[in-house]
């Protein structure tokens, strides 16, 4: 049975993207909130009712994290763009399943109502991965394993890991990979930022009628999901009782060419692109099956790309402005063009 009435929430990684997020929502709906991490939210003050330092690679923090609360949210993670992830792999590893390890510890020590575990799409093996037109990708193409090196691998080990607490020690959990979350409030530059939000500080950045680089030859292809559809499908699925791991990710897939071009109309300039093929590009092409949330969620993203961008640029553009790195035109707020020139469908690149 979902629990009803206001609820005593813990959100570890409260000082990032997502947790920072998932604190407004949980207390705009009335709930107590405490919020971990190393770090407070950088470009707001966090909401929480409480909010602890704590480095969760202690265990001894981890029971401290989880005294007194219902629920937890595990969001803590050392992570970042591509870039990041795939330039530590040891210590990455390391960090994320100590922090995954010992919340699952003290959550079940304090035999907390719920946990949710925040995986990753990384976890599914490369050969499904290698063609930029991919199949999307579903939640039983993790096993047989070959996920990425370090991030994907420990994400899989953790995922693994938060079932045998559900099996063993009656832990009621709840399993979501997220497929590359953007929006407002995400860091837009110093190593660890996704493609969305690098791609609106490089265009923010740009001279109209210059170029900008980009990251491999441009066709790689992804599938993007809003904060606020993410928001929203995470506290979905803590109330579902789902147990098993669960994308929550959008399967309007683009190339990185067309991201590009799509920012840069949201821009308002004109852009020639610079491929960089030596720098990460990840797997070559990653898509959403979003099958299993529709079935047992009855419910999928629905911002698309174009209006998640639009409101992403407009924050971005906004942010540099007052550090005086903004170069006009100042955005608009949205656009009307449709974006099916620059989406990718099934069978074709773009």
């Amino acid at each position: 049975m979902t629990p009803t009435g206001p609820r005593r929430i813990l959100v570890t990684g409260a000082g990032g993207f997502i947790g920072h997020a998932l604190a407004k929502r949980f207390k705009a709906e009335g709930h107590w909130v405490r919020g971990v991490d190393l770090k407070r939210p950088e470009f707001e003050r966090s909401p929480a009712d409480e909010f602890l330092l704590l480095d969760l690679r202690e265990e001894a923090n981890c029971h401290t994290a989880v005294h007194g609360v219902d629920d937890v949210y595990q969001l803590a993670a050392d992570m970042g763009g591509i870039g990041y992830i795939t330039s530590i792999h040891a210590s990455l590893t390391r960090n994320n399943a100590l922090i995954n390890a010992h919340m699952l510890e003290a959550s079940a020590d304090a035999e907390v109502d719920r946990y949710l575990y925040t995986s990753s799409a990384c976890v599914y093996p490369a050969e499904a991965q290698n063609v930029a037109d991919v199949a999307p990708l579903k939640e039983s193409d993790a096993i047989p394993a070959h996920p990425e090196k370090g991030y994907g691998w420990e994400k899989l080990f953790s995922e693994q890991l938060t079932t045998y607490f559900h099996e063993e020690r009656g832990l009621d959990v709840r399993i979501v990979r997220f497929h590359n979350i953007y929006g407002p409030l995400s860091v837009f530059e110093g190593g660890r930022e996704k493609a969305p939000a690098a791609v609106c500080r490089k265009v923010a950045e740009a001279e109209d009628g210059n170029g900008i680089e980009v990251w491999g030859d441009g066709q790689q292809t992804r599938s993007f999901c809003f904060i606020d559809d993410c928001v929203e499908g995470i506290t979905r699925i803590m109330a579902s009782g789902f147990n098993a791991p669960i994308n929550l990710g959008t399967d309007e897939m683009v190339s990185v060419d067309a991201l590009v071009d799509l920012v840069t109309r949201i821009g308002r300039k004109q852009l020639h692109k610079i491929h960089d093929p030596s720098k990460p590009q990840g797997v070559r092409g990653r898509n959403s099956d979003n099958s299993l949330l529709l079935r047992e969620i009855g419910w999928a993203p629905e911002i698309p790309l174009e209006v998640g961008l639009a409101r992403t640029y407009s924050w971005v553009w906004g942010e540099l402005k007052k550090a005086g790195r903004a170069r006009p035109p100042i955005p608009a707020q949205s656009i009307s063009e449709p974006i099916s020139a620059a989406v990718a469908t099934p069978g074709s690149v773009v």
